[in-house]
């Protein structure tokens, strides 16, 4: 501490030194700052409106592509003229057209998983695409493969084979046994040419809604006088 008016009077002169000095730092500073900062926030306001124009389009361009999926009617000799790949994302594309949400994830080691469907009434659904000549047939080991992996490795409520061909009878009542639904070609041309909703078309089941927990009632206390 300083001692006497004279070591007092030193440590104020410092003490308004630094002060001083410390104002002009920040004065210095926040002229920089004014400098330099319209420059960062010119560039976020540019990126964030930038991101605004993006979200607004991509939102435009999915109710377009609704709109228009809504209308889709694909016939059976179209469907025929595709390959694998194609039949896949055509699949995905009426699972839009009749209110799901539809993911093409086909793939080498797709484990019997070629489109992903979502419903907010039937919930989870895998389609595995057999696209076949017209008088091919599929078997069951392809609904054996099915009912291996939709429940177990997919969490999907229910799964469904489709080809543009046929079943064997063994495939058929082997699918109906196990609840695997399958779609032959006479099916397909109701879902795809007809436009009927693949949901009422096999009659897939709702899950039920989840009711709201019923609050117990409030303890009414009585008074005994």
């Amino acid at each position: 501490m300083p001692r006497g008016a004279g070591e007092w009077a030193a440590a104020g002169i410092v003490a308004l030194a630094v002060a001083t000095a410390l104002v002009r730092a920040v004065v210095v500073a926040g002229h920089a700052a004014m400098r330099v900062w319209p420059v960062p926030a010119a560039l976020a306001a540019a990126a964030m409106l930038y991101s605004v124009w993006r979200l607004v389009r991509a939102s435009r361009a999915a109710r377009v592509r609704t709109a228009s999926l809504s209308r889709l009617q694909i016939t059976l000799s179209s469907i025929d003229a595709m390959n694998d790949q194609e039949f896949e994302f055509v699949l995905a594309d009426l699972l839009v057209r009749d209110g799901w949400t539809a993911d093409r994830v086909g793939r080498q080691g797709d484990q019997a998983a070629d489109v992903i469907g979502r419903h907010h009434r039937h919930g989870k659904i895998v389609i595995q695409a057999k696209h076949t000549k017209v008088a091919g047939k599929v078997g069951s080991h392809v609904m054996y493969e099915v009912n291996g992996t939709a429940g177990p490795v997919h969490r999907a409520d229910a799964a469904v084979v489709v080809t543009n061909g046929t079943f064997t009878r063994d495939a058929r009542t082997w699918g109906d046994r196990h609840h695997v639904y399958w779609i032959d070609r006479d099916r397909l041309q109701a879902w795809a040419a007809a436009g009927t909703p693949l949901h009422d078309l096999l009659r897939l089941p709702r899950r039920p809604q989840r009711s709201a927990v019923p609050r117990r009632p409030p303890r009414l206390r009585s008074r005994i006088s």
